[in-house]
């Protein structure tokens, strides 16, 4: 289980990340562009991943899935909080960071996972 807490910590810990509303969820951008947001009424996370990390990533679907319409087909994956390992979140969570962040960026986290 990851609690807003952590996952505010962590996403802020990467290189000129921002926290901004977004409709009633909590997003996390970079450079303007969302890489992650927090559903605090439902408990879930939603981070955007390629195609291939996406479906490396929803291994279990009760954990993590992608979302059920077009965006999923983009990439934006679901992560139930309550049910997903810390570890896990981490390396996701950087994954997605890396996947929209320009690649200078993304390599200050990626040795991270």
């Amino acid at each position: 289980m990851v609690i807003i807490d952590v996952f505010r910590e962590l996403a802020l810990s990467f290189p000129e990340v921002t926290e901004e509303p977004h409709f009633e969820k909590t997003s996390f951008r970079i450079k303007k562009k969302i890489f992650a947001t927090y559903d605090a009424v439902n408990e879930r996370a939603c981070i955007k991943l390629s195609e291939i990390d996406q479906s490396a990533f929803s291994t279990d679907n009760s954990v993590i899935y992608p979302l059920h319409n077009k965006w999923g087909k983009q990439g934006w994956t679901l992560i139930e909080m309550k049910k997903v390992h810390s570890d896990l979140f981490k390396d996701a969570l950087i994954t997605a960071y890396c996947e929209v962040a320009p690649k200078k960026l993304a390599a200050q986290v990626q040795t991270r996972i």
